[in-house]
């Protein structure tokens, strides 16, 4: 689906297509216009998954100066002028218009006729695919007639909510979640909802591929023969695909480009009761959240409101137990939960009272062995000359919705123990936490809060907060891996028609009980790649062409495709360890 941007452009495009520029716009006084001479640009766009050719798609330079459609063959054809230099010259040449297109650049390389070129990055939208701006766009240059531009084919997820008997109009809201990774670790995030049409049909276009689990929202049954506001309440409470009482036990849908899968949803009708407890200390102004789950599962469907003129909490659930977990909006925030039950009848419960976000306390030392472990690096500036670690808490509930990542700086004094320069994390809700750190320096060795050991354990913060700080140790004698991608594409000369080569991404694993921890490393165009400081342990390497976000690395039925591709090492402490890695591409 064009957005606003590639509406603009391909504005812009036909605006061009009718006029005909006789003067380039980098023509300053005193600065004779360019010989020119005309050259085309032209290619296809087809279909990544079956190769056909793609009618229709608008095909825009990435600058959004120009564009245009391709016809129902998928071919395109833009005509520039690039306009001559002298080999040497510092300045830039323009490219002008003629009717077919236009385009603008700065030269950064020389035709065999000393033109100075710099490519046109084309990029393509069309509505059932996905968006090309995701991925690097496609270089081209005058002269070049064999373009190829592969747009990648959306996924679908389509189906309907039925309810046995219902023989009135009811519309649900439909939710979409998508599995991703993060570190490693599976969470669950939502993609987007639908309110379904009148006869039940909903639809999620041009999806990713990956895994997704959907489900309906509760919705109060208000059908106008039955409904009685005096009587008994009535609704459907969530269904999780494709059929699950929870989102934990529902099935994930795995989609693959172009894909359609249909996903038909029942809820079922369930006595409703009112619900209602106050907040004991409202904050004044401030907007307040309420995040309902059933049976401390912290997942989604279920939802309970807040009143702010009578500074109460109600809504209607049916037979179950409940935590609410009731947060400010503002900063400094301030929460409070109640763990309840309805069973049969309304529910009142105790007024919530909402506490002050705990801190969690830092303090960090190192045990380096080299004075050229710091030697040449700047560091910002702290009282009494204090080094950082920075470090970010990153919840850890399978289904993240009302919490976000909190962020700190572990301090380190050139005193020792100083605790006038500790600086805490400030006003994290309490809640599940993976702790990550970053440092320019050495690798963090260990992390633990009283006997826990928070490499490999979250971090559990309850309202009361933390009696021990989060301890932060910083070693300098990590291992030292170099080496090579086997085939990996090199880029050769410096030709502006030279398509844009991927770099090849290395993956550190750590394997079983490892001491080790996940790293990542980028190949130079060159195929050749060096990192410093690997904490020392057992790995798996793998190298793959593009980036890999959703790469379940802690799931070993997932991985195991890999194993073709992988190495295993062991690395000791001040090690240099020499690879040479198989790169992994898109379509293996």
């Amino acid at each position: 689906m064009c957005d606003v941007r590639s509406l603009r452009a391909l504005s812009l495009g036909v605006l061009l297509l009718g006029c005909c520029l006789s003067v380039s716009p980098w023509q300053t006084e005193g600065n004779p216009a360019p010989q020119n001479k005309s050259d085309t640009i032209r290619g296809r766009v087809l279909n990544s998954l079956t190769h056909a050719p793609v009618a229709r798609a608008l095909v825009y330079s990435y600058d959004e100066r120009f564009a245009t459609l391709t016809d129902s063959t998928g071919h395109f054809e833009f005509k520039v002028s690039a306009g001559r230099t002298e080999r040497g010259n510092e300045g830039t040449v323009g490219l002008t218009a003629t009717p077919e297109g236009a385009v603008v650049s700065d030269s950064t390389a020389e035709d065999s006729a000393g033109v100075r070129i710099r490519p046109i990055f084309l990029s393509v939208r069309k509505p059932g695919f996905l968006s090309e701006e995701d991925v690097a766009s496609t270089p081209a240059s005058p002269g070049q007639n064999d373009v190829t531009i592969y747009l990648v084919p959306g996924a679908y997820i389509v189906g309907r909510v039925t309810v046995a008997g219902l023989d009135y109009p009811q519309r649900f809201r439909v939710e979409i979640c998508r599995r991703q990774i993060q570190n490693g670790r599976a969470t669950w995030s939502s993609a987007g909802s639908f309110n379904t049409w009148s006869d039940g049909e909903f639809s999620f276009p041009e999806l990713y591929p990956g895994s997704y689990k959907l489900f309906t929202h509760e919705v109060l049954d208000r059908d106008p023969l039955t409904y009685d506001p005096r009587g008994q309440l009535y609704g459907y409470s969530p269904v999780y695909f494709p059929g699950a009482k929870s989102f934990e036990t529902g099935s994930a849908i795995q989609l693959s480009e172009g894909m359609t899968f249909n996903a038909d949803l029942s809820p079922e009708r369930w006595e409703y009761y009112p619900v209602e407890f106050a907040v004991a200390n409202p904050p004044e102004g401030q907007p307040v959240r309420v995040f309902v789950s059933r049976e401390g599962q912290e997942e989604p469907g279920y939802s309970l409101g807040y009143n702010a003129r009578t500074q109460k909490i109600s809504g209607r659930l049916p037979d179950g137990a409940y935590t609410v977990e009731v947060s400010t909006s503002e900063r400094p925030g301030q929460t409070g939960t109640a763990v309840f039950t309805v069973q049969g009848a309304p529910f009142t419960g105790y007024p919530v009272t909402l506490l002050p976000n705990p801190s969690v306390r830092l303090s960090a030392a190192e045990e380096f062995t080299s004075a050229e472990s710091t030697k040449g690096l700047q560091w910002e500036s702290f009282p009494g000359g204090a080094r950082y670690i920075g470090v970010s808490l990153e919840p850890a509930e399978n289904f993240v919705a009302q919490r976000s990542a909190a962020f700190g700086r572990a301090l380190l004094s050139p005193y020792g123990d100083d605790e006038s320069q500790s600086r805490p994390i400030e006003d994290v809700a309490p809640g599940r936490y993976w702790i990550n750190t970053f440092t320019p320096y050495g690798y963090v060795a260990s992390i633990k809060c009283g006997e826990t050991d928070l490499l490999r354990n979250p971090l559990a913060l309850s309202a009361a907060g933390l009696h021990d700080p989060v301890e932060l140790i910083l070693r300098d004698d990590g291992a030292q891996i170099e080496g090579t991608v086997e085939n990996i594409h090199r880029t050769s000369g410096s030709s502006a028609t030279q398509r844009a080569q991927p770099l090849g991404v290395i993956y550190l694993i750590p394997t079983g009980d490892s001491t080790g921890q996940y790293r990542e490393v980028w190949a130079s165009p060159e195929g050749t790649f060096s990192q410093a400081q690997i904490p020392p342990g057992r790995y798996k390497v793998l190298s793959f062409e593009r980036p890999q976000p959703d790469l379940d690395y802690k799931n070993d039925e997932a991985m195991r495709k890999y194993e073709p591709w992988e190495q295993e090492i062991q690395l000791l402490p001040g090690q240099s360890a020499h690879l040479q890695l198989r790169l992994i591409s898109r379509g293996d």
